[in-house]
């Protein structure tokens, strides 16, 4: 594979962390499930804690293995997942478009998770996801949610586990998302650690201490 730029080779592998957070029965683990197995998971058991799965695919060129942490949406479990958020290169934020109470709370997900991930800037790769709309009995509509987004510039995806719609297009963008904030601060890493030469002075000239 031919070099991506100075600095990113796609011959590497990338690793990138998602992970997936909302209210509890929202059916994150239902959407995790379909995009890696490609299978309808109808297990109701609450998730507890934190669990991984893994999925390669790639990118424009580049080699990527996403490590998908599923989360528990319980309250009581807040504090603990939180503890998860750690690493992450990307975030999912997920509600049911039939509980208008788990759209309301994607306000306080998505603070607690920005709040953590210190020093990140508040444009982290987020996508949000409305899922069960294979459900009839829908209480978010789509411009509210949409609208939402678009306040916070955060890519918003109709999506039904059940039906697989939409499902790998958002985990997709979101690790478009991931991957380019990631050869940014790996790039300006690269750079900042270059050691200038006698030769490659900067045009402007070091300011003397005064």
């Amino acid at each position: 594979l031919a070099p991506q730029g100075p600095s990113m080779d796609a011959s590497k592998k990338v690793d990138l962390k998602i992970i997936i957070i909302g209210a509890l029965g929202v059916g994150k683990t239902s959407l995790l499930h379909q995009y890696v197995h490609k299978t309808f998971y109808e297990d109701y058991r609450t998730t507890l804690g934190a669990s991984i799965l893994t999925k390669v695919l790639a990118v424009d060129s580049t080699p990527l293995k996403l490590q998908i942490w599923d989360t528990g949406g319980q309250e009581r479990f807040r504090s603990m997942v939180s503890t998860f958020y750690k690493g992450s290169d990307g975030c999912m934020l997920a509600f049911d478009v039939t509980d208008r109470e788990s759209f309301e709370a994607l306000d306080n997900w998505r603070d607690d998770f920005l709040d953590k991930v210190i020093p990140r800037e508040q444009d982290f790769p987020m996508v949000v996801l409305g899922n069960k709309i294979d459900l009839s009995d829908r209480q978010v509509p789509k411009e509210t949610a949409s609208a939402w987004c678009k306040e916070k510039d955060i890519p918003y995806f109709e999506v039904s586990a059940k039906n697989n719609i939409n499902v790998a297009e958002a985990f997709e963008t979101l690790a478009k998302q991931a991957l380019s904030t990631y050869k940014g601060i790996f790039e300006s890493y690269l750079t900042d650690s270059i050691k200038l030469t006698p030769n490659d002075k900067p045009k402007q000239p070091k300011q003397s201490c005064c």
